[in-house]
């Protein structure tokens, strides 16, 4: 089993634990994180994008002049896409770009991104993550101990108290372990996963 030190809030080891080897060793392949990765940010697309066609653009649909005689190019309609202020021909249309691969495949890209961040050494546990109040400055000097200026945190329960902390703190982002994904994990250089989101994520992955 892979093993790796508990800290706490000041950076200083207070003990050992071992991880899941089907977690924190698996083989990582960039092809299926890739996939994933690609899934999430079309599965965020708004698709709003919205263009009109010559059917829709306000304006007379009167001949603007006679079809011959006057020297001009013969012209049938004010609302022509090669008019200015016209239609515009297969522009964009309101559409969902959502879709979804086999949940299989998903958790392997969890359990490979969980693997990447601890096999290059920035997979930090640590023992809890307390605060006594909403501070933003408490929160930053936390991860000035560790010298992380780029960090998504994993937090066992939807700590109200740690996440309104770091909202306003540039470069961290704060998720419960049932919202942790793959384009998070390698958004963001370093992970911090408290002690008590481990046995969520197992209970999560280990399927």
């Amino acid at each position: 089993m892979a093993v790796c030190d508990i800290v706490n809030t000041s950076a200083q080891k207070v003990g050992d634990i071992e991880l899941k080897d089907e977690l924190f060793t698996v083989e990582v392949q960039t092809g299926i994180l890739h996939d994933v990765v690609c899934m999430q940010r079309a599965n965020r697309r708004q698709g709003t994008a919205s263009t009109k066609t010559r059917g829709e653009v306000a304006g007379s649909s009167a001949k603007p002049w006679r079809q011959k005689g006057t020297g001009r190019a013969r012209a049938g309609s004010r609302k022509s896409p090669v008019w200015r202020g016209g239609g515009t021909v297969f522009g964009p249309q309101p559409r969902d770009y959502s879709y979804k691969l086999p949940k299989k495949v998903r958790r392997l890209a969890l359990r490979m991104a969980l693997s990447a961040r601890f096999g290059e050494g920035n997979l930090v546990v640590l023992d809890a993550f307390d605060m006594p109040e909403v501070k933003t400055k408490e929160f930053v000097k936390v991860m000035d101990n560790f010298d992380f200026d780029n960090c998504l945190i994993v937090i066992g329960d939807d700590n109200k108290i740690v996440h309104l902390s770091a909202r306003n703190a540039v470069g961290y982002k704060v998720l419960p372990a049932e919202g942790l994904n793959v384009y998070d994990i390698l958004k963001y250089s370093k992970l911090m996963l408290v002690q008590s989101s481990l046995a969520q994520l197992e209970e999560r992955l280990m399927v």
